[in-house]
């Protein structure tokens, strides 16, 4: 029997790996992405209120673009960031709700039911509160601004809470985040699509047809899917429909499953052990491809979904989406943006709505599905995890932007990172009040 207490094998050692490795070991913490995002929105944040104000803003507005024939595009560096690169970071959330649905919370409904409905009160709830408090007048299209929560900030804070948090209650929070992604998603894609162009929406459409003709035709090239995947998201970006939309997509299209078992390539790895240790790897011929054959049945042993994850996640948590907030999180502050109805309504969307919502459709699963709490969640627990479900930074951000609020952009923000603080805080501060410390229950 193969001993599982062996350390990994690891390659020789070059000097940058000094720099690279403790780099590479921050950035697979995940509670790590969440302190960069603050580090970000607060820098943007002392920037558009500094004496570099006007620079800083006005850096995000720069034309960048290129003209190829008659197509010629050209869009603020913001809009480059907020439709091109955030397609990456909403491709991500595809594979995350693809992973979810195939092995994760959601694959049984029976396990789902908890966060899925706890997930649709929270974010029909903020919804109507905003609306309630806005109306039907200037400001009334931000009514998804709320809805939603931002993963990375409540991973940060579970973390910050330690063994504290019961695995259930972990579990519920980071799958009631993954249903309001998609709920974010049909938003952006149903509420805040304007003018449709057909051909372009119809071609976006031809092309995801040929990535999935491409996938059942046993196409395995990255490269391949990439120039797919550009070509799908600038016809998207032509259509009216919002390109991140195009990202998503591909994430959830992307397989769930390996290609290659572990039995296969336990073999092909025997074969290869059988000739280092017989001294034929000098002598063996085409040795490079049969290197890279070993290189890709290894990659197969992994299910694309994993390993795409595996190697986008931290680009998008320490690159994406702390630029996101550089561009985005900017706002010169002002003392009436507190008392502006709109922000107003975000904060009480955000801070009341959530936890009230997440509570309501948590005593829905209960009644009607699961009769009874999971072992280890109470009442007081789902309710802090709700109020710290409040922190709606990245995505509320982004559907800020797309709501086209004009003069009241700036005090939606305002309302934002307000609501957004005050659930962080408020949340923390009631589950340390609400759930036992470490030991606690073995001490009894």
């Amino acid at each position: 029997m193969a001993d599982d207490n062996r350390s990994p094998i690891e390659l020789p050692r070059e000097p940058i790996h000094r720099l690279t490795v403790p780099i590479d070991r921050f950035m697979h913490i995940e509670a790590a992405s969440g302190v960069v995002l603050v580090l970000a929105a607060a820098a943007a944040l002392f920037l558009a209120n500094s004496q570099f104000a006007d620079a800083f803003l006005g850096f995000w507005h720069t034309e960048i673009g290129l003209s190829i024939g008659a197509v010629d595009i050209h869009h603020s560096l913001q809009h480059w960031i907020n439709d091109g690169l955030m397609a990456i970071f909403f491709f991500v959330v595809g594979l995350e709700i693809k992973r979810e649905m195939v092995t994760g919370e959601l694959r049984d409904i029976r396990r789902a039911a908890l966060p899925l409905t706890a997930a649709i009160g929270g974010m029909v709830v903020p919804a109507l509160i905003y609306l309630a408090l806005i109306g039907s007048g200037e400001g009334s299209h931000g009514w998804g601004i709320p809805m939603a929560t931002d993963i990375a900030f409540v991973v940060g804070c579970l973390a910050l809470l330690g063994r504290r948090v019961p695995l259930i209650l972990r579990v519920m929070l980071l799958s009631l985040a993954i249903v309001d992604d998609i709920g974010a998603i049909l938003v952006i894609a149903i509420g805040y699509t304007d003018e449709i162009n057909l051909t372009a929406l119809l071609l976006g459409l031809v092309g995801i047809g040929i990535v999935s003709g491409a996938a059942r035709a046993g196409v395995r090239s990255f490269l391949v899917y990439t120039v797919l995947g550009l070509g799908v998201w600038f016809a998207f970006e032509q259509s009216g429909v919002h390109a991140t939309i195009a990202g998503v997509i591909l994430g959830m299209m992307t397989p769930a499953r390996s290609r290659v078992g572990e039995g296969l390539f336990a073999e092909m790895v025997d074969r290869v052990n059988e000739v280092l240790h017989g001294g034929g790897m000098e002598a063996m011929t085409h040795r490079a491809y049969k290197v890279r054959r070993i290189q890709r049945a290894a990659r197969e042993t992994i299910p694309p979904v994993e390993y795409l994850e595996s190697i986008l996640h931290p680009w998008v948590s320490f690159g994406i989406m702390p630029l996101f907030a550089l561009a985005n999180a900017g706002v010169p502050i002002e003392m009436s943006y507190f008392g502006d109805p709109i922000a107003l309504a975000v904060i009480a969307g955000l801070v009341v709505g959530k936890p009230v919502g997440i509570m309501l459709g948590s005593w829905v699963a209960v009644r009607t599905v699961l009769k009874q709490l999971p072992e280890g969640l109470t009442w007081p627990s789902i309710f802090g995890g709700g109020v710290l479900a409040g922190i709606g930074f990245t995505m509320a951000l982004f559907i800020a932007e797309l709501a086209k609020l004009g003069s009241e952009l700036a005090a939606a923000k305002v309302g934002i990172l307000t609501g957004s603080a005050i659930a962080a805080i408020v949340g923390m501060l009631l589950l340390i009040a609400v759930l036992p410390k470490p030991g606690a229950a073995s001490e009894e």
